[in-house]
Protein backbone atom coordinates (compact mmCIF):
# COMPACT_ATOMS: atom_id res chain seq x y z
CA UNK A 1 0.00 0.00 0.00
CA UNK A 2 1.37 3.27 -1.00
CA UNK A 3 1.66 6.30 1.61
CA UNK A 4 -0.37 8.97 1.84
CA UNK A 5 1.01 11.21 0.10
CA UNK A 6 0.16 9.46 -3.13
CA UNK A 7 -3.79 8.94 -2.51
CA UNK A 8 -4.58 12.00 -0.74
CA UNK A 9 -6.98 14.87 -2.69
CA UNK A 10 -7.09 19.18 -2.70
CA UNK A 11 -8.76 19.29 0.33
CA UNK A 12 -5.98 20.02 2.59
CA UNK A 13 -5.10 23.38 2.99
CA UNK A 14 -2.78 25.33 0.22
CA UNK A 15 -0.09 24.53 -0.36
CA UNK A 16 -0.80 21.31 -1.33
CA UNK A 17 0.89 18.81 -4.08
CA UNK A 18 -0.04 15.46 -4.80
CA UNK A 19 1.51 13.10 -7.64
CA UNK A 20 -0.28 11.75 -10.81
CA UNK A 21 0.92 9.85 -13.67
CA UNK A 22 -0.53 8.49 -17.29
CA UNK A 23 -0.74 4.63 -17.80
CA UNK A 24 0.51 5.77 -21.06
CA UNK A 25 3.91 5.96 -19.53
CA UNK A 26 4.16 2.49 -20.18
CA UNK A 27 3.96 2.25 -23.80
CA UNK A 28 7.49 3.26 -24.12
CA UNK A 29 9.31 0.03 -23.33
CA UNK A 30 13.01 0.27 -23.23
CA UNK A 31 13.40 -3.35 -22.64
CA UNK A 32 15.98 -3.99 -19.87
CA UNK A 33 17.63 -0.46 -20.11
CA UNK A 34 18.09 1.87 -16.79
CA UNK A 35 15.01 4.02 -17.92
CA UNK A 36 12.12 1.34 -17.95
CA UNK A 37 9.03 0.82 -17.46
CA UNK A 38 9.21 -0.60 -14.27
CA UNK A 39 10.28 3.20 -12.39
CA UNK A 40 6.05 3.77 -13.22
CA UNK A 41 5.05 0.57 -12.10
CA UNK A 42 6.10 1.32 -8.55
CA UNK A 43 4.00 4.18 -8.41
CA UNK A 44 0.81 2.39 -7.04
CA UNK A 45 -2.90 3.80 -5.90
CA UNK A 46 -1.40 7.12 -7.68
CA UNK A 47 -3.78 9.74 -9.14
CA UNK A 48 -4.16 8.93 -13.01
CA UNK A 49 -4.78 11.63 -15.57
CA UNK A 50 -5.21 11.66 -19.28
CA UNK A 51 -5.06 15.58 -20.04
CA UNK A 52 -6.13 16.34 -23.64
CA UNK A 53 -4.17 19.35 -24.63
CA UNK A 54 -2.81 19.89 -28.31
CA UNK A 55 0.67 18.21 -27.48
CA UNK A 56 2.16 18.35 -30.44
CA UNK A 57 1.73 22.04 -30.98
CA UNK A 58 3.19 22.15 -27.44
CA UNK A 59 6.10 20.59 -28.20
CA UNK A 60 6.79 22.60 -31.09
CA UNK A 61 7.19 25.82 -28.33
CA UNK A 62 10.79 23.87 -27.98
CA UNK A 63 11.40 21.76 -30.51
CA UNK A 64 12.13 21.97 -34.60
CA UNK A 65 9.89 20.45 -36.47
CA UNK A 66 11.94 17.94 -37.77
CA UNK A 67 13.36 16.43 -34.96
CA UNK A 68 9.30 15.89 -33.89
CA UNK A 69 9.20 13.72 -37.11
CA UNK A 70 12.52 11.95 -36.76
CA UNK A 71 10.95 11.12 -33.23
CA UNK A 72 7.96 9.69 -34.94
CA UNK A 73 9.35 8.10 -37.76
CA UNK A 74 12.00 6.15 -35.72
CA UNK A 75 9.04 5.06 -33.18
CA UNK A 76 7.64 3.01 -36.09
CA UNK A 77 10.25 0.47 -35.40
CA UNK A 78 10.16 -2.31 -32.60
CA UNK A 79 13.57 -0.61 -31.50
CA UNK A 80 15.64 2.21 -32.72
CA UNK A 81 18.10 4.36 -31.30
CA UNK A 82 17.44 8.28 -31.03
CA UNK A 83 21.15 8.31 -29.58
CA UNK A 84 23.70 5.85 -28.13
CA UNK A 85 21.30 6.03 -24.64
CA UNK A 86 18.04 6.60 -26.06
CA UNK A 87 15.78 4.15 -27.41
CA UNK A 88 12.03 3.99 -28.87
CA UNK A 89 9.68 2.00 -30.06
CA UNK A 90 6.28 2.05 -31.08
CA UNK A 91 4.67 3.51 -28.20
CA UNK A 92 7.17 6.18 -27.70
CA UNK A 93 5.98 9.02 -29.43
CA UNK A 94 2.46 8.59 -27.57
CA UNK A 95 4.56 8.19 -24.68
CA UNK A 96 6.42 10.89 -24.56
CA UNK A 97 3.31 13.42 -26.06
CA UNK A 98 1.50 12.40 -22.91
CA UNK A 99 4.68 13.49 -20.65
CA UNK A 100 4.33 16.89 -22.36
CA UNK A 101 0.72 17.06 -21.23
CA UNK A 102 1.09 16.19 -17.90
CA UNK A 103 3.92 18.71 -17.62
CA UNK A 104 1.42 21.14 -18.44
CA UNK A 105 -1.02 19.65 -15.92
CA UNK A 106 1.40 19.83 -13.39
CA UNK A 107 2.38 23.37 -13.72
CA UNK A 108 -1.69 24.33 -14.25
CA UNK A 109 -2.50 22.42 -11.20
CA UNK A 110 0.46 22.85 -9.05
CA UNK A 111 1.17 19.31 -8.62
CA UNK A 112 4.08 16.45 -9.40
CA UNK A 113 3.64 14.90 -12.83
CA UNK A 114 5.43 11.50 -12.40
CA UNK A 115 6.29 10.84 -16.17
CA UNK A 116 8.39 9.02 -18.42
CA UNK A 117 10.94 9.82 -20.36
CA UNK A 118 12.67 12.04 -18.38
CA UNK A 119 13.02 15.63 -20.48
CA UNK A 120 15.53 17.68 -18.94
CA UNK A 121 18.72 16.55 -21.22
CA UNK A 122 16.69 16.69 -24.82
CA UNK A 123 18.05 19.92 -27.15
CA UNK A 124 15.53 21.72 -29.54
CA UNK A 125 16.45 19.34 -31.85
CA UNK A 126 17.77 15.86 -30.41
CA UNK A 127 17.23 13.45 -27.97
CA UNK A 128 19.90 13.11 -25.31
CA UNK A 129 20.49 10.88 -21.75
CA UNK A 130 17.12 9.19 -22.39
CA UNK A 131 15.16 12.43 -22.99
CA UNK A 132 12.75 13.01 -26.17
CA UNK A 133 11.43 15.98 -25.44
CA UNK A 134 12.07 18.72 -22.49
CA UNK A 135 8.90 18.43 -20.68
CA UNK A 136 9.68 20.88 -17.74
CA UNK A 137 10.76 23.36 -20.66
CA UNK A 138 8.14 22.84 -22.69
CA UNK A 139 5.59 23.97 -19.72
CA UNK A 140 7.86 26.94 -19.09
CA UNK A 141 7.88 27.73 -22.84
CA UNK A 142 4.37 28.00 -22.42
CA UNK A 143 4.04 29.83 -19.30
CA UNK A 144 6.81 32.11 -20.53
CA UNK A 145 4.56 33.31 -23.66
CA UNK A 146 1.68 34.52 -21.19
CA UNK A 147 4.51 37.02 -19.96
CA UNK A 148 5.15 34.75 -16.34
CA UNK A 149 8.93 34.53 -15.21
CA UNK A 150 9.87 31.08 -14.17
CA UNK A 151 12.78 30.00 -11.91
CA UNK A 152 13.46 26.25 -12.82
CA UNK A 153 15.49 24.15 -9.73
CA UNK A 154 17.03 21.00 -11.26
CA UNK A 155 17.82 18.70 -8.57
CA UNK A 156 18.34 15.91 -10.10
CA UNK A 157 21.75 14.53 -10.03
CA UNK A 158 22.64 14.79 -13.57
CA UNK A 159 22.94 18.16 -15.19
CA UNK A 160 20.00 18.82 -16.92
CA UNK A 161 21.96 20.04 -20.07
CA UNK A 162 19.18 20.40 -22.74
CA UNK A 163 17.37 22.60 -20.69
CA UNK A 164 20.32 24.50 -19.63
CA UNK A 165 20.96 25.53 -23.89
CA UNK A 166 17.38 26.02 -24.09
CA UNK A 167 17.36 29.22 -21.57
CA UNK A 168 21.11 29.95 -21.16
CA UNK A 169 20.03 33.34 -23.21
CA UNK A 170 16.99 34.24 -21.47
CA UNK A 171 16.63 36.82 -18.65
CA UNK A 172 12.65 35.07 -17.77
CA UNK A 173 14.16 32.27 -17.04
CA UNK A 174 15.89 31.87 -14.00
CA UNK A 175 17.76 27.93 -14.14
CA UNK A 176 19.52 26.41 -10.81
CA UNK A 177 20.87 23.49 -11.01
CA UNK A 178 22.27 20.89 -8.55
CA UNK A 179 24.39 18.30 -9.84
CA UNK A 180 27.32 15.62 -10.00
CA UNK A 181 30.25 16.59 -11.56
CA UNK A 182 32.36 15.43 -13.35
CA UNK A 183 29.30 12.89 -14.32
CA UNK A 184 27.13 12.92 -17.50
CA UNK A 185 26.43 14.99 -19.65
CA UNK A 186 29.78 16.54 -18.82
CA UNK A 187 29.09 20.05 -18.52
CA UNK A 188 27.72 22.22 -16.13
CA UNK A 189 30.50 24.14 -14.38
CA UNK A 190 30.40 26.49 -12.01
CA UNK A 191 31.53 29.32 -14.56
CA UNK A 192 28.39 28.70 -17.06
CA UNK A 193 26.18 31.59 -16.21
CA UNK A 194 24.82 32.52 -19.46
CA UNK A 195 24.77 34.49 -22.39
CA UNK A 196 24.01 38.08 -23.89
CA UNK A 197 20.24 39.16 -21.84
CA UNK A 198 20.38 36.07 -20.00
CA UNK A 199 23.98 36.38 -18.39
CA UNK A 200 23.98 35.73 -14.55
CA UNK A 201 20.45 33.53 -14.96
CA UNK A 202 22.04 30.07 -15.46
CA UNK A 203 23.36 28.95 -11.84
CA UNK A 204 25.18 25.35 -11.81
CA UNK A 205 26.05 24.18 -8.34
CA UNK A 206 28.63 21.68 -9.33
CA UNK A 207 29.07 18.52 -6.64
CA UNK A 208 31.64 15.86 -6.12
CA UNK A 209 31.32 12.35 -6.19
CA UNK A 210 29.97 11.06 -2.55
CA UNK A 211 28.69 14.65 -1.80
CA UNK A 212 26.27 13.75 1.26
CA UNK A 213 23.30 15.27 2.83
CA UNK A 214 25.64 17.98 4.32
CA UNK A 215 27.35 19.52 1.32
CA UNK A 216 24.14 19.36 -0.37
CA UNK A 217 21.56 21.15 1.81
CA UNK A 218 24.59 23.63 2.56
CA UNK A 219 24.58 24.28 -1.52
CA UNK A 220 20.84 24.46 -1.47
CA UNK A 221 20.50 27.11 1.27
CA UNK A 222 23.10 29.05 -0.10
CA UNK A 223 21.45 29.90 -3.29
CA UNK A 224 18.16 29.32 -2.52
CA UNK A 225 17.52 33.34 -1.15
CA UNK A 226 18.02 33.93 -5.27
CA UNK A 227 14.07 33.34 -5.24
CA UNK A 228 13.16 36.39 -3.58
CA UNK A 229 15.70 38.30 -5.51
CA UNK A 230 14.45 37.20 -9.01
CA UNK A 231 10.55 37.04 -7.86
CA UNK A 232 9.14 34.47 -10.51
CA UNK A 233 5.73 33.58 -10.69
CA UNK A 234 5.98 30.28 -10.25
CA UNK A 235 8.99 27.64 -9.88
CA UNK A 236 9.03 24.61 -11.63
CA UNK A 237 11.27 21.41 -10.47
CA UNK A 238 13.09 18.77 -12.26
CA UNK A 239 12.75 16.25 -9.53
CA UNK A 240 15.42 14.01 -10.30
CA UNK A 241 16.20 11.31 -7.50
CA UNK A 242 19.76 9.81 -8.61
CA UNK A 243 21.08 11.55 -5.92
CA UNK A 244 20.15 9.04 -3.71
CA UNK A 245 22.97 7.07 -2.34
CA UNK A 246 21.35 3.76 -3.70
CA UNK A 247 20.79 4.71 -7.34
CA UNK A 248 23.36 2.60 -9.65
CA UNK A 249 24.30 5.66 -12.21
CA UNK A 250 25.82 8.24 -10.15
CA UNK A 251 28.10 8.35 -6.56
CA UNK A 252 26.26 11.20 -4.59
CA UNK A 253 25.06 10.47 -0.83
CA UNK A 254 21.40 11.65 -0.02
CA UNK A 255 19.09 9.97 1.73
CA UNK A 256 15.57 10.18 2.42
CA UNK A 257 15.73 13.11 4.99
CA UNK A 258 17.35 15.94 2.09
CA UNK A 259 14.07 15.09 -0.45
CA UNK A 260 11.91 15.63 2.48
CA UNK A 261 14.34 19.31 3.06
CA UNK A 262 13.57 19.96 -0.14
CA UNK A 263 10.35 19.88 -0.04
CA UNK A 264 10.01 22.17 2.80
CA UNK A 265 12.05 24.74 1.90
CA UNK A 266 10.61 24.73 -1.29
CA UNK A 267 7.06 25.09 0.46
CA UNK A 268 8.65 28.02 2.38
CA UNK A 269 8.93 30.14 -0.91
CA UNK A 270 5.30 30.21 -1.00
CA UNK A 271 5.00 30.24 -4.96
CA UNK A 272 2.99 28.64 -7.59
CA UNK A 273 5.33 25.51 -7.81
CA UNK A 274 4.97 21.92 -10.11
CA UNK A 275 7.41 19.28 -10.78
CA UNK A 276 8.01 16.74 -13.52
CA UNK A 277 9.99 13.53 -12.56
CA UNK A 278 13.24 13.20 -14.43
CA UNK A 279 15.97 10.73 -12.96
CA UNK A 280 15.94 8.19 -10.20
CA UNK A 281 17.02 4.34 -11.48
CA UNK A 282 16.78 2.23 -8.27
CA UNK A 283 13.14 1.11 -8.39
CA UNK A 284 13.14 0.65 -4.69
CA UNK A 285 13.98 3.38 -3.22
CA UNK A 286 12.46 5.62 -6.33
CA UNK A 287 8.70 5.75 -4.76
CA UNK A 288 9.93 6.42 -1.12
CA UNK A 289 12.32 9.44 -2.37
CA UNK A 290 9.01 11.09 -4.28
CA UNK A 291 6.74 10.05 -1.22
CA UNK A 292 9.41 12.41 1.14
CA UNK A 293 9.72 15.20 -0.80
CA UNK A 294 5.92 15.20 -1.54
CA UNK A 295 5.72 14.74 2.64
CA UNK A 296 8.29 17.99 3.15
CA UNK A 297 6.64 19.76 0.68
CA UNK A 298 3.14 19.39 2.01
CA UNK A 299 4.13 19.96 5.31
CA UNK A 300 3.83 16.29 6.57
CA UNK A 301 6.12 14.26 8.81
CA UNK A 302 9.48 12.44 6.97
CA UNK A 303 7.52 8.61 5.93
CA UNK A 304 10.86 6.83 5.48
CA UNK A 305 13.98 7.00 7.62
CA UNK A 306 17.78 6.47 6.99
CA UNK A 307 21.01 7.39 8.66
CA UNK A 308 22.17 10.58 6.93
CA UNK A 309 25.78 10.92 5.40
CA UNK A 310 28.29 13.36 5.85
CA UNK A 311 30.94 14.24 3.66
CA UNK A 312 34.79 13.90 3.29
CA UNK A 313 37.15 16.96 3.52
CA UNK A 314 38.11 16.43 0.49
CA UNK A 315 34.71 16.69 -0.63
CA UNK A 316 34.11 19.89 1.00
CA UNK A 317 37.00 21.45 -0.04
CA UNK A 318 36.29 20.93 -3.86
CA UNK A 319 32.60 22.16 -3.13
CA UNK A 320 33.88 25.21 -1.37
CA UNK A 321 36.39 26.19 -3.83
CA UNK A 322 33.62 25.98 -6.90
CA UNK A 323 31.04 27.66 -4.60
CA UNK A 324 33.40 30.72 -4.10
CA UNK A 325 33.92 31.32 -7.22
CA UNK A 326 30.39 30.91 -8.53
CA UNK A 327 29.12 33.14 -6.22
CA UNK A 328 31.91 35.46 -7.15
CA UNK A 329 30.97 35.10 -10.95
CA UNK A 330 27.76 36.14 -10.03
CA UNK A 331 28.08 38.42 -7.31
CA UNK A 332 27.23 41.30 -10.60
CA UNK A 333 23.98 40.31 -10.54
CA UNK A 334 22.49 38.72 -7.56
CA UNK A 335 23.32 39.43 -3.38
CA UNK A 336 24.84 36.62 -1.32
Amino acid sequence: MASPAFIATKQQSPPYMIAFTNPAFLLHDTGQHPENMRRMQVFEDIARFDPDYDALTLTALIHEQTYIRDVREASAYVSSYLDSDTVVGPGSMQAALAGVNAAILAAEKEDFAILRPPGHHAYPNRASGFCIFNNIAIATAYHRTQGKRIMIIDFDGHYGDGTSHIFYEDEQVLFLSFHQFPAFPGNGKVDEIGYAQGKGYTINVPLPPYSGDDVFLHAFKAYLPLVEQFQPDMIGLSAGFDAHTSDPLLQLELTFGTFHMIGSLIRDQNLPTFAVLEGGYNIETLPKCVQCFLAGYNGEPLPFTEPSTTSNRKCWEAYELDLHIGIGLLSPYWKF
